[in-house]
């Protein structure tokens, strides 16, 4: 049984949708960042103040490398992990990869309400969070675009809605078919 793979920006509902998906299905679940925080002890943004970007997404590698292996499970990928082609090559070979996409008001939106935004995961460019958000999210489009098998707008729906969408556009898609 291969992977389901969430990617997409911060605050996207990678995570929160993953859980909820993988108790429907009866998989188990695994997030990259909980992954990186479960074996380093360190938040994303302890481990880029302490170490770099370059050494958090070393790290971040593993966690991917370590979970694409892992058979029949949901996994909710960092926002930043489709920047290495590695990481976007072994979801793609071992999983059905589901981009969730929202506008960016509303993602500025969700990170705001979201104590663990602001508290464990770092700016990326120091820039204005809107303008910070619509760079990076223009940058990286092509990146999950060319990683997935689905695309699910997430703006304005609830996770049951987005659940309920994924479910359905997996239940007729049989990869290599």
């Amino acid at each position: 049984m291969s992977n389901i793979v969430l990617t997409g920006y911060r605050c996207t509902g990678k995570t929160s949708v993953g859980r909820r998906l993988a108790v429907l299905l009866s998989r188990p679940f695994y997030d990259t960042d909980e992954w990186i925080r479960e074996r380093t002890g360190a938040s994303v943004r302890r481990i880029v103040v302490e170490r770099g970007w370059v050494h958090f997404r070393a790290v971040e590698k593993t966690a991917v490398t370590e979970l694409a292996a892992v058979r029949g499970a949901v996994i909710a990928l960092g926002g930043g992990a489709v920047l290495d082609p590695d990481n976007r090559a072994a979801v793609k070979m071992q999983g059905t990869v589901i981009w969730l996409t929202a506008d960016v008001q509303t993602i500025v939106a969700r990170m705001e309400r979201d104590g663990a935004s602001v508290s464990d995961r770092p700016p990326l460019l120091g820039e204005d969070r809107l303008d910070e958000t619509a760079r990076v999210l223009s940058e990286r489009a092509p990146l999950y675009r060319a990683a997935a098998d689905f695309t699910v707008d997430t703006t304005g729906k609830t996770v049951d809605d987005i659940v309920a969408e994924i479910a359905g556009l997996l239940s007729g898609f049989h990869p290599g078919a």
